[in-house]
């Protein structure tokens, strides 16, 4: 049996969603190509291959025939980021200003008869023929794959011009064809461009130890388990734990947080942090694409897998749109026999407009929001959540801190409690649960000796089991450890809104450990933004007490569900769901991933490092800062409206212009103007995007 490779190849030359199209089709024809993913973004063909039947050969074959191309992958791709200048659109618009006017000066003043009449057709026909041979041989590909696409429309409008002898009306289509052309081209890759920002912060040296010398080496060569050093003003190339060192690091790349942080023997660092004062020696976990960066950029990349509605509504209008137009222009041939209105109405309507409305507005919103730490999965996650109605909470590392602190080790069987919390810091040692990293820190700061646990067990919602020392010791809550109604210690901690872990040893009630957590300063804040932006339904899931739920749900004015497995919160999403509501689900993807994965937006609060989170969550937040939250609230509907908005003027102006055309008001030459400026004003209203506060 032959096993499947992925491949990722560069495609250049793709302006638009259409373009995406072609190039899967043509790929997904290939034998033994079982799938493939087309991402505008970052301009690369994901594929999924049986190596024994198909090459890259074969793959550069098929996208060179569906009329693009696949740049060398022998050596590394440089990525060249282009900065989104001002002053470039400035000078584009100007200079499209400048050539529509004198086309509109060269029709008011007959200037084209007369230069149409001076110079003989066959001259004419040839000039137009060189000039947009690109062109033509591009659509004659498409029509040999029984493809249409808008440049097949303008050359059978350039084509119509030429029959009836006007061939300088066909060399201005073929013109504005090119500046058109050139126009999508910077529309899409100003798109891109925080995208590829974004992917040039990645380091692509780095120093390691080897053999007690310095070596510099390609991050991509650096192994697992090396220690690589960096100095002030370098950036970090891996992620792992500082070994020797103290210094200050900025994690804006990874969190979005402009404040630096001090990092000493123990912290976890990420790639594409920048070391600010301080040297450090790491030892690497992680490399490359398995990075917490890589992680990030690689979701990016993928968002756009994850169409919205609206854009998949565009995409199907966009494949009638053309046949539509078409019928038109044809129906304008058969009433006004005016074969040059009829090539106006092929002209002015095709643009990619329609098929650039929503994907350049999702592309620099998400490269823009990942820039500041916040991770969107995709259009379909930003509509959802600019649709949302209902807010559902975890508590522990989310609403709180996350790092709660022991209080209290109380003995219920004559044993101290300082053997007690080595006991229980062995059974947790390997959990990922912030209450066991706070049993492992309290045990630290006792210099208590930990055992290795046998027959670990992590039980969502309720804790740990494990051998400990010959004990089998269960700790967690009362769903894992019978505990007595009328427990009067219990009783009075959870009064006292601490968290309670009982613990239990061969059976039997041994200990109750008591920890307390802090909610996050900006939560009130946070929410009284979210009940402003309308979304009034907040609600409490947590699997703790029903009083440790109540206190923290009273100071925060908001309903409640306690004592809840991971099942249970899921079963509440469905059921927000079968009612017709937009359910966001906020967490820390520690054992609340299944209900962030169900909800129509999940939603994983400082998800920096967390493998689990980044993968269960449709929207990442690196950090744990609770304004971000109506801040991307806010990205969702203001993109929702910018799409909407393109979708609108596009549509409208194409109607208009159509009309125009058929009518015989409209002349083919203003009508090959036109057709670019749809392009120009998408760009300049989703431009907005890249610069949201």
């Amino acid at each position: 049996m032959n096993e499947y490779q992925v491949l990722e190849v560069p495609v250049r030359g793709m302006d638009c969603a259409e373009c995406t199209v072609h190039v899967r089709e043509a790929i997904a024809k290939l034998p033994g190509v079982e799938s493939v993913e087309v991402w505008l973004a970052s301009e690369k063909a994901v594929i999924r291959f049986d190596p024994t039947r198909v090459d890259l050969v074969a793959i550069r074959r098929a996208v060179e025939s569906a009329g693009y191309s696949v740049p060398d992958l022998i050596a590394p791709l440089a990525l060249q980021t282009k900065r989104f200048s001002r002053k470039l659109l400035t000078l584009l618009v100007i200079v499209f200003i400048g050539v529509l006017g004198i086309v509109i000066a060269g029709e008011w003043l007959g200037l084209f008869d007369t230069l149409n009449e001076l110079i003989p057709l066959p001259i004419g026909v040839v000039l137009v023929l060189v000039g947009g041979f690109p062109l033509f041989h591009n659509v004659a590909r498409a029509i040999l794959k029984r493809q249409i696409t808008s440049h097949t429309l303008m050359t059978v409008g350039a084509i119509a011009a030429l029959v009836v002898g006007e061939w300088v009306p066909a060399a201005i289509v073929v013109v504005f064809m090119r500046v058109g052309d050139f126009v999508e081209r910077f529309t899409t890759e100003s798109a891109r461009r925080a995208v590829k920002e974004l992917i040039a912060l990645a380091p692509q040296v780095a120093r390691v130890e080897r053999s007690g010398v310095e070596v510099e080496v390609p991050v991509a060569e650096v192994k697992v388990g090396e220690t690589v050093i960096v100095r002030p003003g370098e950036k970090i190339p891996v992620d792992g734990e500082v070994v020797h060192g103290h210094a200050t690091v900025d994690q804006a790349t990874i969190t979005g947080e402009s404040v630096p942080v001090e990092v000493a023997r123990g912290s976890s660092v990420f790639a594409a942090t920048f070391v600010r004062l301080g040297s450090l020696r790491i030892k690497t976990l992680r490399v490359g694409a398995d990075t917490t960066f890589g992680r990030i950029v690689k979701m990016v990349e993928e968002a756009e897998a994850h169409r919205s509605d609206v854009q998949r509504l565009a995409d199907k209008f966009s494949a009638y749109y053309l046949p539509i137009v078409a019928g038109i222009a044809a129906l304008s041939f058969l009433i006004g026999r005016n074969p040059l209105a009829a090539a106006a109405v092929l002209v002015v309507a095709c643009s990619c407009s329609f098929a650039l409305a929503t994907p350049v507005a999702v592309l620099a919103s998400i490269g823009a929001s990942a820039k500041r730490g916040l991770l969107i999965k995709g259009g379909k996650y930003l509509e959802a959540l600019a649709q949302a109605s209902v807010v559902l909470v975890d508590k522990t590392g989310t609403l709180t801190l996350g790092r709660p602190q022991i209080t209290d080790v109380i003995s219920l069987n004559g044993m101290s409690s300082s053997e007690l919390l080595a006991l229980v810091a062995s059974a947790e040692r390997y959990s990922e649960h912030p209450l066991a990293e706070a049993i492992r820190t309290a045990a630290r700061a006792q210099n208590l000796s930990l055992f290795e646990p046998e027959d670990f067990e992590a039980l969502p919602g309720m804790g740990v089991r494990a051998k400990v020392n010959g004990i089998l010791l269960a700790a967690g809550n009362r769903r894992l450890v019978p505990v007595p109604e009328s427990l009067p210690i219990a009783r009075q901690l959870e009064a006292q809104g601490k968290t309670l872990l009982f613990v239990a040893l061969d059976g039997e009630l041994a200990a109750v450990v008591a920890a307390e957590d802090t909610l996050r300063p900006e939560v009130p804040t946070a929410l009284a933004e979210l009940r402003a932006l309308g979304l009034k339904h907040v609600e409490l899931l947590t699997g703790d007490s029903e009083r440790v739920a109540a206190r923290l749900a009273e100071k925060l004015g908001i309903p409640y569900r306690a004592s809840l497995l991971p099942e249970h919160k899921i079963q509440i999403v469905k059921e927000y769901q079968a009612r017709g509501e937009r359910v966001v689900m906020i967490g820390d993807g520690v054992n609340d991933a299944p209900a962030l994965a169900q909800a129509d937006v999940g939603i994983a609060m400082g998800a920096a490092g967390s493998d689990i989170a980044i993968e269960a969550a449709h929207i990442a937040l690196m950090s744990g800062d609770w304004r971000l939250i109506p801040d991307v609230v806010r990205i969702a509907r203001r993109t929702m409206g910018v799409i909407k908005l393109n979708i609108a003027f596009t549509a409208v102006y194409n109607l208009f212009g159509l009309m125009l055309a058929a009518l015989g008001v409209l002349p083919l030459t203003l009508a090959a103007a036109a057709q670019s400026l749809p392009d120009l004003g998408i760009l300049a209203n989703s431009a907005r995007l890249l610069h949201q506060k």
